[in-house]
């Protein structure tokens, strides 16, 4: 296998729910390794995910992990500079369904300028999403 780019999005002790939602919206196989999992079963942390992976059925994969002191030195700061993006064909239509339920749509899916249909939501979580559905006809689409 070659190199891959995947999200790695980091929570604040609900990272578990957010995978597993994750799961119920894609599909897949998802893998949650806790900080007992990994060595540490005394740790005040030790339910808290270590490393969780979520292999999509149609190929996607998002990693994540909770952050607290005692996990990370990096604290907890969720921002708008990265949002996931997904751009396909039409069955991304229900994702961005599913994955508004509970969050906020900051962009509606609308046809754009450059002929798709785009639009925005943050979840439930706080992570920021971009969505374009192809819709283009012609030697520029793809």
């Amino acid at each position: 296998m070659g190199s891959r780019l995947n999200p790695y999005l980091r929570y604040n002790g609900n990272a578990r729910q957010a995978m597993e939602f994750y799961r119920e919206v894609f599909g897949g196989e998802l893998e949650i390794g806790t900080i007992a999992d990994f060595g540490l079963p005394d740790s005040p942390t030790a339910d808290k995910v270590m490393h969780a992976r979520l292999d999509t059925t149609h190929g996607y994969t998002l990693m994540a992990c909770d952050v607290d002191g005692q996990i990370e030195d990096v604290p907890h700061s969720p921002g708008n500079n990265v949002a996931v993006y997904l751009g396909g064909e039409d069955e991304l239509r229900g994702y961005f369904g599913k994955l508004s339920a509970g969050g906020t749509v900051t962009m509606p899916l609308e046809k754009q300028l450059w002929g798709d249909e785009a639009g925005a939501l943050v979840d439930k979580f706080g992570i920021s999403w971009m969505f374009n559905i192809t819709l283009r006809q012609g030697p520029i689409a793809g």
